[in-house]
């Protein structure tokens, strides 16, 4: 019986791992291919092959619950639980791709990840509050890194600006050149890329180009020269006091 038990837990465990049932939410007009029924726009359907698409009662799936997203652990906790359920997904027009909306689970299910999320959540918030807390040190360490690579590789830079740049270029989900792979690995281009836009903005008229109506490519060209010039400086080696 028990190698009968475990032979059965094992089918569960792999029937689990299958590809997930999916519910999508329809941006035109839908009609189940079952029952006929005209269920317009915006109705939850799954796919059914050769019938095209049936409703939620017909697919058997109308008795289960809906879990929106944006509780991760809410989420993990409720699927760990069902033994049905379903990804609601929808199609995004500006992304041009379909996106998830939630999880359809049991109530059982659901009930039962609710109330494991109510017991620990208090040590839930303290594990993100500790993450958050790493994770901001680990982004200042960071930020000083880049600061110290860009003196290294320009000397001449007037003191206090390397930090501004680094700080600047390294600004969270800011999608600058500090964030990039090549910047993580302090890549010289990366960082040269991050000093020359600091120039560009702080020592040329490039601003005010672009207030008087530039294409910023033609403001570029223009603050050029001027902007080489105070990168040659920059990079000339600091001379020695003797």
């Amino acid at each position: 019986m028990a190698q009968q038990a475990e032979t059965f837990h094992e089918h569960i465990v792999k029937m689990k791992k299958k590809e997930d049932l999916k519910v999508f939410i329809s941006s035109s007009d839908a009609t189940c291919g079952e029952c006929n029924e005209n269920l317009g726009r915006g109705a939850w359907i799954t796919p059914a092959g050769e019938k095209g698409a049936l409703c939620l009662t017909c697919a058997d799936l109308d008795h289960l619950v809906f879990l929106p997203s944006g509780d991760a652990a809410l989420t993990r906790r409720a699927r760990k639980y069902a033994t049905l359920a379903a990804v609601v997904l929808k199609w995004a027009r500006a992304r041009k791709r379909y996106e998830r909306q939630g999880l359809l689970v049991e109530t059982l299910a659901l009930e039962q990840a609710e109330k494991d999320c109510l017991a620990d959540s208090e040590a839930r918030e303290r594990r993100r509050a500790r993450a958050a807390i790493r994770r901001e040190r680990l982004d200042r360490e960071y930020t000083a890194r880049f600061a110290l690579r860009v003196c290294a590789l320009f000397p001449g830079c007037p003191t206090g600006r390397e930090m501004a740049i680094a700080e600047h270029a390294c600004l969270k989900h800011s999608g600058r050149i500090g964030r990039t792979a090549l910047a993580k690995r302090f890549d010289e281009e990366a960082v040269r890329l991050a000093v020359v836009a600091h120039i560009r903005h702080a020592e040329t008229p490039y601003d005010e180009l672009l207030m008087m109506g530039h294409d910023r490519w033609e403001a570029r060209d223009i603050v050029t020269d001027r902007v080489d010039r105070i990168l040659a400086q920059w990079e000339a080696p600091m001379p020695q006091v003797l």
